[in-house]
């Protein structure tokens, strides 16, 4: 028996060395911000039904707002629009929950109303590193201040979201936006990157 074939029987068979030099040469994975409505849960129902049982017509609700601006537009009051939401009624888009489990490290930002989106997580049993709502912003939710408060590295970093002003939001930041586009109202714009299922994401952040 040679000297390697000690070495294999010992189970010594990869160096120290080696094993140092795979690490370090081993790419960082990206880290992941994602918008939560219409992009990890699909509550388009629960934002619609809130507004109709305040006496708002179907025809009169759109997404992807600030939720003050939209009850502000809309005539109703914040906190009546935040007691009529039904924050047991969005569920989760098919695969997020089994990407979640994969994510170790994240973040939520969202224009939702900070209320509705807390409860939201805690049912959901998520726990991102930090979450910011719409009371974290003055005005429409920005990536900044999240990637300040993480010391995050926008060149790092993957913002995961379904609307313009998602995409607007990743641009402004220097982070690369993804597209979830596994929710049908999902228009792929060029320089998007197109997530078909929410695993996808794992790849694109080298996970």
């Amino acid at each position: 028996m040679d000297a390697r074939s000690r070495t294999c029987d010992r189970g010594a068979g990869t160096s120290p060395w080696i094993h140092r030099w795979y690490v370090a040469e081993m790419p960082e994975p990206r880290f992941a911000i994602c918008d939560l409505d219409g992009t990890l849960i699909d509550s388009d129902a629960a934002l619609v039904n809130a507004f109709v049982a305040l006496g708002v017509t179907r025809s009169e609700i759109s997404f992807g707002h600030v939720i003050a601006d939209e009850c502000l537009r809309l005539g109703i009051s914040l906190g009546d629009y935040v007691h009529a939401y039904d924050t047991e009624a969005a569920k989760p888009f098919p695969g997020v929950d089994e990407l979640i489990g994969v994510l170790d490290d994240w973040a939520i930002c969202s224009n939702k109303h900070v209320e509705s989106g807390t409860a939201e997580l805690t049912r959901l049993a998520w726990r991102p590193r930090a979450a910011m709502f719409a009371d974290a912003f003055n005005g429409p939710k920005r990536l900044a201040p999240l990637l300040e408060a993480l010391h995050l590295d926008p060149s790092r970093v993957v913002f995961v979201g379904d609307t313009d002003h998602d995409r607007t939001c990743a641009h402004e930041a220097g982070v690369d936006f993804a597209l979830a586009a596994w929710n049908p109202r999902a228009v792929e714009r060029v320089g998007d990157i197109a997530l078909k299922h929410p695993s996808d994401l794992i790849e694109v952040l080298g996970l």
